[in-house]
């Protein structure tokens, strides 16, 4: 289980972000988060989170991004 690092529920990637659980269903329906689907259920693993959150910011920062 090591190999995919630590794997987040639903519950707890939008407790990570603090965002309703409504708003991380939307952000996979659309494809904006990384995600896996195990048995049914949608996991998130805690180090793609955490690259995906930087990835984000760094392109808010970007020149480009402000046009």
């Amino acid at each position: 289980m090591e190999q995919f690092g630590q794997l987040m529920t639903i519950d707890e990637v939008a407790e990570y972000l603090r965002v309703k659980k409504r708003t991380v269903y939307d952000w996979v329906k659309k494809d904006k988060i990384p995600a896996v689907k195990i048995v049914g259920l949608w996991r998130f693993r805690k180090q793609r989170i955490d690259a995906w959150l930087e990835e984000d910011s760094k392109a808010q920062e970007s020149p480009a991004a402000k046009k």
